[in-house]
């Protein structure tokens, strides 16, 4: 039976047994790494736990277990004991929250979503890409696509930075992956030539049976020296410009990224790509399909020739 400092057996096992009293519903515990027992002891009393420091100390000494104690972010809630409390120090059991960075997304929705994130520290927002890049230890590197899309767990008060520097590892290991599965008909020739077609590909389907054949018509395209032809880049090079209306004269405005003026890949990805759309890249499907069409539903209609082409535009577009 545990003997905590000045209180008997019975009424130890009461206090380690009875719900802490809080100053609210729920508390948040911040532990720097480092804090000793005693300095736990205080800062849960700081936090608003209602109870006496020297008496939660002593409970931890006695325990066996203050050294145990683990560095976080901790939420107190309301039914906590003594007992409950030191098991979720001691099992690391932290307050976590989660941001979601989705397929398709480009960089400035990235850092919309970090901005809003409940209880994320926001060290990014007064930087700007390149400095955020070289924060991530990436200097000179452009963030369009370096991010894989997911959800992020974190504790509360973490910095976005570090949560950015997790998906951006989460590409590098998923770029990897697919790189090493790639085809030897793949155009792309190195992994960055892959990322770039692969966000592409994030961008102009969002069926998964189509994706190998949409990279088999870019493949072709590349192939043969035929320019991409793809809006999702005209739409990225536009950038503020772009109103969502793509029209004959965005189509002409000559930027690095218009795809109809300029033949080969974009100098850089235009979007998040998730793991099938890497996939996609590196394996495209083996067709004959140079041109492909919105059918309205989700899917495309693919087309070898330009007569094709035009026949499915207007089944499919103009409705004729």
């Amino acid at each position: 039976m545990l003997l905590v400092a000045g209180v008997g057996g019975g009424a130890a096992w009461w206090w380690l047994h009875q719900p802490l009293a809080l100053a609210a519903p729920s508390l948040d515990l911040a532990i720097e790494s480092g804090t000793g027992a005693r300095g736990v002891a205080q800062a849960a009393v700081d936090a608003g736990v209602q109870t006496s420091p020297v008496l939660l100390y002593a409970w931890f000494r006695a325990s066996g277990n203050g050294r145990q104690i683990k560095a976080g972010s901790y939420e107190i809630t309301a039914g906590a004991t003594p007992i409950s409390l030191l098991d979720k120090l001691v099992r690391g059991d932290e307050a976590l929250r989660a941001v979601t960075l989705v397929e398709g997304w480009n960089f400035t929705q990235v850092r919309a979503a970090l901005s809003k994130a409940e209880q994320l520290k926001p060290d990014s927002q007064a930087l700007g890409n390149d400095s955020i890049m070289a924060a991530l230890g990436r200097p000179g590197v452009h963030p369009e696509g370096r991010f894989f899309p997911d959800t992020y767990t974190y504790s509360k008060g973490s910095s976005d930075l570090a949560v950015l520097k997790r998906a951006m590892h989460a590409m590098d290991k998923h770029l990897a992956a697919a790189w090493d599965l790639r085809q030897p008909t793949t155009q792309a020739k190195t992994p960055e030539q892959a990322l770039t077609l692969a966000s592409i590909i994030e961008k102009e389907t969002g069926q998964s049976g189509d994706r190998s054949l949409v990279a088999g018509v870019f493949n072709n395209r590349l192939r043969i020296g035929m320019p991409l032809q793809t809006d999702p880049t005209v739409i990225y090079g536009l950038g503020a410009d772009f109103d969502g209306n793509l029209r004959k004269r965005d189509l002409l405005n000559d930027t690095p990224y218009n795809t109809y003026l300029r033949r080969g890949l974009p100098p850089t990805p235009i979007a998040m790509p998730g793991k099938q759309s890497l996939l996609a890249a590196v394996q495209p499907a083996s067709t004959t399909a140079l041109y492909f069409v919105a059918r309205g539903d989700g899917s495309s209609q693919f087309s070898s020739s330009l007569d094709e082409h035009n026949t499915a535009v207007n089944k499919f577009q103009r409705k004729k």
